[in-house]
């Protein structure tokens, strides 16, 4: 290198180190009451992004508000192919802000951790890569107001909890109504990360916490998995914060219950970003700061816990891959998924809760008597946590499912999350198992705009189906057969009949006149004297079916070849391992 380059090479970095320490984000400027607008974020990372060789800052998919989501990158070596972090064993975490605008924390600290990797003031070590969604609800973002989360201390401005659909994203990682949602599977599957952390605020009791701590249920993450994550690397992130001055306790499950009664483990399904990172053998982690809290003491605190975090996965780097390749080959072997988990209150931890006493007073709002939590009492307790779910619904996974390609709406969706998937080249007559939809029962009002189907009964039977020429054949033998099964076994809590991507087979198409009908129903009974048999036995043992003509016809088309194969027949059928 000359002497002008040395020159150069060394204003450039003394202007570096100078621009990036006077950067102070809005927070600061503010000693801790204000949070950055959506704008204010993205223009931050893209200035570091122009001063820093370790930042890339890059556009990844569309939001429902019409912005790009974009995602922010860290590696010290300045190269950002995930694939490649993945081969040289880094530890690869996912950091997302801003799901629920209201709740900013995450905003505000991600964007001052960024900016202090970048001058050094906390080192990221090089077995450890780092990506942030800046702020993943844009639309909500942009709402701005002082008011729509009442119970909350700061920031004096904030976003709000429905995005531009007006829809909860933490609720939408498994239907997708959302674009955001589509951009965040797009994401996911670039980094496979190791680590997610999706940052919130609480609701609920009052208490001495800070921040409090929301992870993956360990079952559903298998016992190697599951088990080191809560015997090994759970316990060091608690110790991590204790030493940073946070005490941390797991999320608090009641808001004027007794602590005395326990606190039971949140339960995450996949249309949760925890349950959904749960799929794809991801440790998921939501903070969930208290919002009683001064705004500035919880994004302190939300800073810590992702520098514990990032210190942790980097000392348990090696352990944390094998435990993930370990969770991996096991899934794909795994030939029995359960759906529903139900907490053991024989099973419990002892957590250290720091709370408030409560008591009650005359309300000054209404005149009646009211509970309130007395911070001039607080306590230090133990205080039982139930974290430990038993399984139940357990279906056994087939050889494979096929699913015709008319149903374009949940192919396109699996597509997205990486389910590898193969075309019928020529039309096919397969004998397959199918299921016949007994009964269910749809919300009466609307759940993230869907009537959601539960309490799903089935009636399995073999049936010889034909195929056509680009139907769609899955075989269970790779790494995303949990999130397979469970989006398409119809019991599952948020599979895809759920939420009703499959409604249109519930709904009959072709029927009769009675009048018509009646002819030709007893010319079926006539050739079918099996039939015909089973019907006077229903009359036999049922006193109202045999008074009521129609009901009769009905059950005579129903089991004759006049009615309709696909009405309550779900479309998604199951190749039975030999």
């Amino acid at each position: 290198m000359n002497q002008h380059a040395k020159i150069y090479s060394s204003y450039n970095n003394l202007f570096f180190f100078y621009y990036a320490d006077a950067q102070q984000c809005r927070f600061e400027k503010t000693n801790g009451l204000e949070s950055a607008t959506y704008f204010e974020a993205i223009d931050w990372y893209k200035n570091l992004d122009k001063v820093s060789t370790k930042v890339l800052v890059k556009e990844m998919g569309m939001s429902d508000a019409g912005y790009p989501l974009h995602l922010v990158m860290l590696s010290n070596d300045g190269k950002f192919d995930a694939a490649q972090w993945h081969k040289q064993n880094k530890a690869v975490m996912l950091i997302n802000n801003g799901i629920h605008p209201g709740e900013p924390d995450g905003i505000d600290a991600s964007m001052m951790l960024v900016r202090d990797i970048v001058t050094s003031k906390i080192k990221l070590p090089d077995n450890v890569a780092l990506a942030f969604i800046p702020v993943y609800n844009i639309g909500g973002c942009l709402n701005r107001n002082s008011y729509s989360r009442a119970n909350q201390d700061g920031p004096l401005e904030y976003g709000f909890r429905g995005n531009s659909q007006n829809l909860d994203l933490n609720r939408d990682f498994t239907k997708n109504d959302s674009k955001e949602s589509k951009a965040f599977a797009q994401i996911f599957h670039l980094l496979d990360p190791d680590i997610l952390i999706d940052n919130h605020v609480s609701d609920g009791a009052d208490y001495q916490h800070t921040m409090t701590l929301l992870t993956t249920q360990y079952d559903k993450l298998g016992a190697g998995l599951g088990g080191w994550l809560k015997e090994i690397f759970e316990p060091q992130l608690y110790k991590g914060m204790s030493d940073k001055k946070w005490d941390m306790v797991p999320y608090v499950s009641f808001e004027t219950a007794s602590p005395d009664r326990g606190m039971v483990m949140f339960y995450d399904p996949p249309r949760y970003s925890s349950g959904y990172a749960a799929l794809f053998q991801t440790i998921g982690f939501v903070p969930e700061t208290h919002m009683l809290k001064p705004f500035k003491d919880r994004v302190l605190s939300t800073y810590a816990f992702s520098q514990t975090v990032i210190e942790k996965a980097s000392t348990n780097a090696t352990e944390l891959i094998e435990q993930r390749k370990k969770a991996r080959a096991e899934v794909i072997k795994k030939e029995s998924f359960a759906f529903r988990w139900t907490v053991d209150t024989t099973k419990f931890s002892l957590v250290n809760f720091k709370g408030y006493e409560q008591a009650y007073k005359p309300s000054d709002a209404t005149g009646l008597n009211r509970m309130f939590y007395d911070r001039s009492k607080p306590f230090t307790k133990q205080v039982k946590f139930f974290n430990v779910f038993n399984p139940s619904n357990f279906v056994k996974a087939p050889a494979a499912y096929i699913i015709p390609q008319g149903w374009y709406g949940v192919i396109d969706l699996l597509k997205m999350n990486n389910v590898a998937m193969q075309q019928f080249t020529q039309d096919t007559l397969m004998n397959v198992e199918a299921y016949l939809i007994e009964d269910y029962r749809s919300t009466p009002r609307p759940y993230e705009k869907h009537h959601k189907n539960s309490g799903v009964k089935l009636f399995p039977v073999n049936q010889k189906i034909r195929f056509l020429k680009g139907d769609y054949i899955i075989l269970l033998n790779q790494p995303a057969n949990r999130y397979i099964v469970e989006m398409l076994e119809p019991t599952s809590d948020d599979s895809f009949f759920a939420w009703n991507f499959f409604d249109g087979i519930l709904q009959q198409k072709e029927g009769y006149s009675d009048y018509r009908w009646d002819d030709l129903a007893a010319e079926v009974l006539k050739k079918d004297p099996a039939l015909k048999a089973k019907l006077e036995e229903k009359k036999r043992a049922d006193e109202k079916f045999a008074a009521n003509g129609s009901a009769q016809l009905d059950f005579i088309y129903k089991n004759s070849p006049y009615y309709e194969p696909g009405h309550n027949r779900y479309p998604v059928y199951r190749l039975q391992r030999k």
